[in-house]
């Protein structure tokens, strides 16, 4: 049904299809620049509340490991309670945590900030995509409504390297403030312009034991990569969290196998679009996500640029981010999903070797302009590209937990490989250490390629089917590219839980 059919029969009022992509693509757009704009404020935040290195990278590790533990929870309360009244309630609370975050006079003040900024914006992330999913019908309508929304999405992570670089030359304060007058408009216009679909019936609860012990898994082995990175894999800590993860883990299985109401739907656990999904998110992650991590340690630290040059040498890539995600969808159509990102992940590889070879020159436009065009481009085409091949064959009542899936897996190999990337660059890296540290993303883009190739189906001439009902039926929608086939019926069932 199309969105606005769908929303009068659920409302009995009519929606703008452009009002609610515009009110979605801000949301994304503000959880994407909180995770980046932080990043060259760190000197900064560390001098004024005298934090050491293994301190201060909280700031960015807070939100992050909170947002990634939270993801699966919310985007079963989501499918549960309805993805409009967890938007509009997560959103209030983002912008509460900016605010408590910009006015903090203490580091434990500032630490709690963020790690309640990333609990919000693991329920708005995947609220955002199954708006996104239930309101535009599977085919190009979707795969329009997901490039403008990743067109404004990714670049928010770009942008947000941009923008705190400027900021934090006033203050370091204002990379938390200026979220707040973003989510005061989301949160005030949301009830006009989103969709308010009914939750299914029978499934108004939520399963809190499952949710507990998923939360508890994610958050211990987000934590335990997290203190890698500063405390190396051998040490108590890390082993402790990892333990803990995975006896949490094994009570996760075992509980989520005998519940009546799963947190994770078993039919999730056997669409083969969506494992693919995962896989991609994942490498994205490791490979052009994990980018601005080096880059900004290159810049800052082996070239000595200072916050407003570091800022604007990511420009260039944020424009060519933003140009891509807006014909993504465009090129997903001619293409089709399969080969559109295989190849944008062979790009993100092309882009980061060229990188890898040229961190001995200190010429910004000759050696590091050309890397950062080619994986911003490639980046961008990759992120509208997964979420299409990700959630095509998910059925809309999942669409909030299979998006929380794909973005919990994109987090936490985001976190897995700045652990990997610290122990390549060592403690004083050098020329060669960077050097080492972009071909170590490139290895990440190229298996993307290869999952994507092998791991999704080749396009069809006729169209593309996908998940419906609650029964794992479907039905033939207009073409995305994603398959000549129902993914579920091209993949053997496996882990059916009891219900």
């Amino acid at each position: 049904m199309p969105s606005a059919a769908r929303y009068r029969a659920a409302t009995g009022r009519p929606t703008s299809a452009a009002g609610t992509l515009a009110i979605l693509a801000i949301a994304q757009f503000l959880i994407a620049l909180d995770y980046s704009i932080v990043y060259i404020a760190l000197p900064r935040i560390g001098a004024d509340f005298d934090l050491s290195e293994s301190a201060i990278q909280w700031v960015v590790s807070g939100y992050a490991v909170f947002f990634a533990g939270f993801l699966i929870v919310g985007g079963r309360a989501s499918d549960r309670f309805g993805s409009r009244n967890l938007f509009i309630a997560a959103m209030a609370v983002f912008g509460l945590a900016a605010l408590a975050g910009g006015l903090a006079t203490a580091p434990a003040l500032l630490l709690v900030a963020r790690a309640v900024q990333g609990v919000a914006a693991a329920a708005l992330q995947p609220a955002v995509i199954a708006l996104i999913n239930t309101s535009f019908a599977a085919g190009p309508a979707r795969n329009r409504a997901l490039g403008v929304w990743g067109t404004v999405g990714a670049s928010g992570l770009a942008a947000g390297v941009v923008i705190g670089g400027l900021l934090s030359t006033v203050s370091w304060r204002w990379v938390f403030l200026i979220n707040l007058p973003l989510a005061l408009i989301c949160a005030l216009a949301a009830p006009r312009l989103l969709p308010r679909l009914r939750p299914p019936v029978g499934h108004n609860q939520l399963n809190v034991p499952s949710a507990i012990l998923c939360t508890g898994t994610v958050l211990a082995t987000a934590l335990a990569l997290t203190r890698a990175s500063s405390d190396g894999w051998t040490s108590g800590g890390t082993v402790a969290m990892f333990v803990l993860a995975a006896v949490l883990l094994g009570g996760f299985v075992i509980w989520e196998r005998t519940s009546t109401q799963p947190l994770v739907d078993p039919l999730l656990r056997r669409t083969r679009s969506l494992l693919v999904g995962c896989g991609s998110t994942a490498l994205y992650m490791a490979s052009v996500g994990n980018q601005f991590f080096v880059l900004t340690l290159l810049l800052q630290q082996l070239r000595g640029y200072g916050p407003i040059a570091a800022g604007m040498a990511f420009l260039p890539m944020a424009v060519a981010i933003a140009v891509a995600n807006s014909v993504a969808a465009r090129i997903v159509s001619v293409l089709g999903v399969r080969m559109a990102l295989t190849l944008a992940f062979v790009g993100n590889a092309a882009g980061l070797l060229l990188l890898a070879t040229q961190v001995h020159g200190e010429n910004y436009l000759l050696h590091l302009l050309p890397g950062l065009l080619i994986t911003g481009f490639a980046h961008g085409v990759t992120y509208v590209s997964m979420f299409i091949a990700g959630t095509a064959e998910v059925a809309d009542r999942n669409q909030g937990v299979g998006s929380a899936l794909m973005t919990t897996s994109q987090y936490m190999a985001g976190a897995l490989g700045i652990a990997v990337l610290v122990l390549v660059l060592g403690p004083d890296p050098d020329a060669q250490s960077f050097g080492a540290a972009f071909l170590t993303t490139a290895l990440a883009a190229g298996a993307g390629a290869v999952l994507a190739f092998f791991g999704l189906p080749a396009r069809s001439a006729g169209g593309a089917a996908r998940a419906s009902d609650d029964r794992g039926a479907t039905e033939v929608g207009p073409d995305t590219g994603a398959g000549d086939q129902p993914i579920h019926r091209l993949v053997p069932e496996f882990g059916e839980s009891r219900r």
